[in-house]
């Protein structure tokens, strides 16, 4: 199935275009008759300036799909293009430079080093890669996630919640043409939670921005323009303009009429996951 975030929710009003895609998306896990198809075949299309989430049972396939559109995982077949640029195929050395340069991550560890503050945590990305901080931009994505009064305060001296907004903000900071974003509220509590969904959506209505989000939570999804459904390794429906109960229903189906989606297991670090078997969170 071919489905397109472009034509369907409102969203930034300088949005088009794509901002990736990928047509015949396969990964396969190990090989012969132990092989595990984690992705079987995906055309896929994701839309500049839009918040687009990525639901599934455990096992659909979810995670490996935003980790090939990302590059942090190979695909066994098919093709992934991030704007104009093909990124199946480039060697690793290209691979890390893309994603340094033009993608932005968000994972469920806020990932933040304890002996750097916020501010420093914020630019290590570009500190790393020898780049000055557009400082308009900077100012403009710090003071949109609330953290003027935090940029001196170490990962230990900020809440759940703050401590992923500086994950929020260290993935907007280079201004990225695509933010991913894996259960970003898995570890905050509901309070928090909605904090950075509310920052997520503001990104991409204020800033401009485009997000990706893998999530489990029908009230998360809400917060998106567009919700893709994966099962199998197959997507199987797509819901525009999403409410949490109508997500909740849609996904009642796919989990055999179970009250609510099966919740996968914390994710890992990013690199490790993609790269190694798939999970039951996959």
């Amino acid at each position: 199935m071919s489905t397109s975030a472009v034509e369907h929710a409102p969203g930034h009003a300088q949005a088009g275009g794509t901002a990736a895609r990928a047509r015949a998306l396969t990964k396969a896990y190990g090989s012969g008759e132990t092989a595990v198809l984690a992705l079987d075949s995906v055309d896929v299309d994701i839309a500049r300036g839009r918040f687009t989430a990525v639901m599934g049972p455990s096992g659909s396939g979810k995670s490996t799909l935003m980790h090939c559109l990302a590059g942090l995982d190979t695909v066994s077949a098919g093709q992934v293009w991030l704007g104009d640029t093909e990124i199946t195929g480039l060697k690793e050395r290209e691979l890390t430079r893309l994603r340094r340069d033009r993608i932005g991550f968000m994972f469920q560890s806020f990932n933040l080093i304890p002996t750097l503050n916020a501010v420093e945590n914020i630019t290590l990305p570009m500190d790393i890669a020898g780049q000055k901080p557009d400082q308009k931009w900077l100012d403009q994505v710090i003071d949109t996630l609330g953290l003027r009064d935090r940029l001196k305060h170490r990962p230990a001296q900020l809440s759940g919640g703050q401590q992923q907004r500086v994950a929020c903000a260290r993935a907007l900071a280079s201004r990225p043409e695509l933010i991913f974003a894996d259960e970003p509220t898995g570890n905050l509590d509901s309070r928090a939670g909605l904090e950075v969904l509310g920052f997520l959506r503001e990104a991409v209505d204020d800033l401009g921005q485009t997000v990706v989000m893998v999530t489990h939570d029908p009230g998360a999804a809400a917060h998106s323009d567009l919700v893709l459904f994966l099962a199998d390794g197959r997507i199987v429906d797509e819901m525009p303009e999403p409410t949490a109960e109508a997500v909740l229903e849609r996904m009642r189906l796919f989990s055999g009429g179970q009250s609510q989606p099966q919740t996968p297991a914390p994710d890992g670090t990013p690199v490790t996951e993609a790269t190694d078997e798939p999970t039951d969170e996959d």
